[in-house]
């Protein structure tokens, strides 16, 4: 007997999900048959959306974070502080700084971290351009390194700080430590060392 599967078309769409991060086997199948079942799926307008973001969105070629334009809207905001750089690892790690709004200077984004077993080096991050930001400004910055906590996070945070020591910068690091709302009981080891070490006077 035949064995009866999707049509190729289907078999195609299901193929494209697969590719996405963080959706499996399973997960692409529900939201293929969702895409073409569902009354409130329109797929006209996503693969109109997808293609309008894919060809209107880039890069800044200063910072790294989205843009439409030539630079991008923090970039081109004159009331932002020209001597404080966040370095970030992805441009998506600005926008829960942004929404924070703890933060009004500048951003870096290096496009990921170092990773030897994605084989992700220092020539696949976004550094020179970083180096010259730092070099071309007219006064010392504060760069702050707004990177993850996960190993390798930590490698580069101290990549670039062995980098950028002596340069026209300031280095600092984001605090790390207890999330708000939580307890002690359910902190790690590194976690509460962190926080211990990041301790401030109130």
């Amino acid at each position: 007997m035949k064995r009866v599967d999707f049509p190729e078309p289907v078999k195609a769409l299901i193929g494209e999900l697969k590719r996405l991060p963080g959706v499996g086997p399973r997960s692409a199948e529900r939201i293929a048959v969702w895409l073409l079942q569902s009354p409130k799926a329109n797929a006209p307008a996503l693969a109109h959306s997808l293609g309008t973001a894919k060809e209107t969105v880039r890069p800044c070629p200063v910072c790294g974070f989205f843009a439409m334009e030539s630079i991008c809207d923090v970039c081109d905001d004159p009331t932002r502080d020209d001597q404080i750089l966040c370095v970030v690892e992805q441009a998506t790690d600005v926008l829960p700084l942004e929404r924070s709004g703890s933060f009004r200077g500048r951003y870096h984004c290096l496009g990921g971290k170092l990773s030897p077993l994605d084989r992700v080096s220092p020539e696949d991050l976004r550094i020179p351009s970083l180096i010259r930001r730092i070099e071309s400004a007219p006064a010392e910055l504060e760069v702050i390194l707004a990177l993850g906590s996960d190993v390798e996070g930590e490698a580069t945070a101290n990549y670039l700080a062995e980098l950028l020591r002596g340069r026209n910068c300031k280095l600092t690091r984001i605090a790390q430590g207890l999330p708000a709302g939580g307890g002690l009981e359910y902190a790690d080891e590194l976690t509460l060392m962190r926080a211990m070490q990041g301790r401030r006077s109130i």
